[in-house]
């Protein structure tokens, strides 16, 4: 019989798949919410591959709806609210991204504390940490800066999010155990052929999209200890109001070119061999909304400081190289490359 039941939003998402997949492992009973009830199959079929899905059911449930939320809450001990837009490149409306987000988390919460929920596991994200900062590393203690000019639509949307969370369990609960968990760049091997918009980066220098390699950083984390630490977060005896950085050792988009190239060898092959001068990326840009989305982020190098968290929750994260490695393999295996 399973211990608990835990609600995961978006349960058709890359790491809310993860995360689902953690929790059935950790004998949860899992209950994902999806926008149409054809999706579900294809969730319990990708799951299925992986461990026994006796334990996890479906519920339709729309962020921006209020319909269905009270229902699908109800039963559950716990919450994992992991949906939340996730866009290659940024819209001209940020309140494409702003709204489904906070109305959203507040809907989730709002339901959750109607039916007694007592933990509530958050995915939010280092934009929600780092955005503005002139200094190179950043922790647990550190906000965005939303008036600052990197401050992207979903670097807002992150932001917001958190703190309507926090701020909903601190004046509107008394005994809601809530905690955030905050990732890097998301790597990893996903579990179906439904990806996300981060491994987009891993698919592109594998397919050789770009000749060479833009001066772009990335501090990276593991989709599967990403996953780890909502069960980590949910059962943790830490006090409520926990802030949890994912991440893992950072590298240049070159490095993770030669990573492959060195791991995957001839299958990883077209990957860039040199770096592109900067001023070549912002002509790119002017053409490729995906470059232009991160145009700001040229030559700045970033990293996050996370005792913390590793000491709050006992992790130890994978090196960013192999989480690269791995979803190079994933993905060539998927035929997505």
């Amino acid at each position: 019989m399973a211990k608990k039941t835990v609600l995961v939003t978006g349960i058709t998402g890359f790491i809310a798949k993860q995360v689902a997949l953690e929790f059935l492992k950790a004998d949860y009973h899992v209950r994902g919410t999806v926008r149409s009830a054809a999706k579900a199959d294809l969730v319990r079929q990708t799951l299925s591959a992986h461990t026994e899905v006796s334990n996890l059911d479906f519920a339709e449930a729309d962020l921006l709806s209020d319909n269905g939320w009270d229902r699908t809450v109800r039963g559950c001990d716990c919450v994992a609210h992991v949906a939340s837009p996730v866009p290659l490149a940024q819209p001209k409306d940020e309140n494409e991204l702003i709204k489904p987000a906070v109305e959203g988390t507040l809907r989730v919460l709002r339901a959750a504390h109607n039916a007694g929920v007592k933990r509530f596991v958050q995915t939010s994200s280092v934009a929600a940490i780092a955005a503005g900062h002139d200094k190179t590393v950043l922790d647990e203690n550190d906000w965005s800066d939303l008036g600052h000019p990197r401050s992207s639509p979903y670097v807002k949307s992150k932001t917001l999010a958190e703190r309507a969370a926090r701020n909903f369990v601190a004046s509107e609960t008394d005994n809601m155990h809530y905690a955030s968990i905050n990732p890097s760049y998301v790597f990893g091997p996903p579990l179906d052929e439904d990806i996300s918009a981060s491994l987009e980066v891993i698919s592109m220098l594998l397919s050789g999209k770009y000749p060479a390699a833009p001066r772009l950083h990335f501090s990276a984390v593991d989709v599967r200890d990403v996953a780890r630490m909502h069960v980590l977060a949910m059962e943790t005896n830490q006090p409520s109001g926990g802030r949890y950085i994912a991440a893992s050792d950072s590298l240049w988009i070159i490095e993770m070119a030669r990573v492959l190239r060195k791991a995957l060898g001839n299958d990883a092959r077209k990957a860039p061999k040199f770096v592109l001068p900067d001023f070549v990326v912002r002509i790119v840009a002017k053409f490729d909304p995906a470059v232009r989305s991160v145009i700001q982020d040229l030559g700045r190098e970033r990293r996050f400081d996370t005792t913390q968290t590793r000491k709050a929750l006992g992790i130890e994260f994978i090196r960013a190289e192999e989480a690269v490695v791995a979803t190079g393999r994933k993905l060539i295996k998927l035929g997505l490359v």
